[in-house]
């Protein structure tokens, strides 16, 4: 586990992301949405770097059409996805049925992610893993579709077999809302149904502005 924490700390986790793709040749990415990586993706978009031997998945998606406002491959096609080509865009069909978006998903994924990016949610939730999901403790299965009640929302999230097996594992977090979650992820026992993103505590490279780490 490193914790980098800057006034930029999409920029910082960008080129981190970069970097690690840059050293493995053909590289799989699966990344998260959010506001923060929008920021991250903008940058990425402007830099000199060869999308073409990355093959890009997502983490979750919401189960809304592509261009609905809700949908992560839509931000991330309109801050990276029309400014660079990838080898291969592996898209979650958020508009089908859940259960059969998440099959088609699983048919598509790699035995293992280069790198697999993830979020934080002020309620400590990390992809579509969200407290008191039995989801999380999924050991055996690549994805599943989930409803979470709170948002009444279906979605479509990759499970832990696939999220520990990257080989680098990546987690973006600012805002000031962030701050008392880290501080118990990092402070608190293991609770994953409690605290999902304590699945990769100790694991991941962790990109935090000051205000998500005022407590730490």
């Amino acid at each position: 586990m490193t914790t980098h924490i800057s006034d930029q700390p999409a920029v910082a986790c960008g080129e981190y992301i970069l970097r690690a793709l840059a050293a493995k040749g053909q590289a799989s990415l699966a990344v998260s949405g959010g506001s923060s990586p929008r920021k991250m993706f903008e940058w990425m978009a402007q830099q000199p770097f060869d999308w073409s031997r990355v093959d890009l998945y997502w983490v979750d998606e919401r189960c809304v059409a592509p261009d609905h406002a809700d949908s992560n491959y839509r931000m991330t096609r309109e801050a990276l996805l029309d400014h660079v080509q990838p080898a291969s865009i592996h898209r979650i069909q958020g508009e089908l049925e859940p259960e059969t978006a998440a099959w088609f998903y699983e048919a598509e994924l790699p035995e293992r992610f280069d790198v697999v990016h993830l979020g934080m949610g002020a309620d400590a939730h990390t992809a579509s893993l969200f407290p008191g999901s039995d989801a999380i403790l999924d050991q055996h299965g690549k994805t599943a579709a989930v409803y979470v009640e709170k948002l009444d929302s279906h979605r479509v999230t990759l499970l832990p077999r696939m999220i520990l097996g990257a080989e680098e594992l990546v987690v973006l977090a600012a805002g000031a809302d962030k701050a008392e979650a880290l501080r118990a992820v990092f402070n608190e026992p293991v609770d994953l149904k409690l605290r999902p993103i304590q699945l990769v505590a100790q694991q991941a490279h962790w990109f935090l502005d000051p205000a998500a780490a005022l407590l730490l």
